[in-house]
C-alpha cells in the first residue's frame, strides 16, 4: 500500500510517460508588438529550459474572431497546452475570456480560484477583477491569464509549471 497521494501518483506517471511538452502561446492585445511582447519573452525561454517546446505563437487583438482563430490554431499545431495571456478584465475590450468560455469543453475552475487567490497577496482586493480560466478543448488543455506580466509570470511558476507534465498527461489519456 502507497502512502503517496493519488496526485502524486499520477505526477510520476506523467513525469515518466511524457518527455516533452508542446505549448502555444498566445498573446491577446490591442497595444504590444512582437518586440514588446513581454509575456513571449518571458514565457518562451523559460519553457525551452525546461525541455519542453514553443510550437505555435500568436499576438491577436482581442477580437473574439481573432482570438478563437488563433485556438483553433493552436489545436491544429497539436499542442498540448495553449496560454493565452491578456483580455481577461471586465472591461468592453476584454473579450478573450468571454470567447474561449465559450469554446471548452471541460472547465478547471481550480485554475481561477488558486489564481485570484494567489493574485490577492500582489494586488489585493484587485484580484476579484480577473476572469483567468482553464479548461480543455479538443484535447488541448487552454489557460487564460491577465496580460500583466506579474500575473503571468505568477500563474505559470505557481500554478503551470508545477503540474505541467501532469497537465498534459491528463488530457492525453
Amino acid at each position: 500500500m502507497s502512502n503517496k497521494s493519488s496526485s502524486e501518483q499520477h505526477r510520476e506517471w506523467a513525469a515518466e510517460q511524457q518527455q516533452v511538452v508542446s505549448f502555444g502561446i498566445v498573446t491577446v492585445s490591442d497595444s504590444r508588438t512582437h518586440e514588446t511582447d513581454t509575456n513571449y519573452q518571458y514565457l518562451e525561454p523559460t519553457i525551452t529550459q525546461l525541455r519542453h517546446q514553443v510550437t505555435g505563437y500568436r499576438l491577436v487583438k482581442d477580437e473574439p474572431v481573432q482570438v478563437i482563430d488563433a485556438l483553433e490554431e493552436m489545436v491544429a499545431l497539436g499542442v498540448q497546452i495553449v496560454l493565452f495571456n491578456g483580455g481577461t478584465g471586465i472591461s468592453k475590450r476584454d473579450r478573450t475570456y468571454d470567447a474561449l468560455s465559450r469554446k471548452l469543453e471541460k472547465t478547471l475552475p481550480g485554475f481561477g480560484e488558486l489564481f485570484r487567490m494567489l493574485s490577492w497577496e500582489q494586488v489585493g482586493a484587485a484580484a476579484m477583477l480577473s476572469r483567468a480560466t482553464a479548461g480543455v478543448y479538443r484535447g488541448t488543455v487552454v489557460i487564460s491569464t491577465p496580460g500583466s506580466p506579474k500575473a503571468v509570470q505568477l500563474a505559470w511558476e505557481k500554478l503551470i509549471a508545477p503540474e505541467l507534465q501532469h497537465l498534459a498527461w491528463e488530457v492525453g489519456r
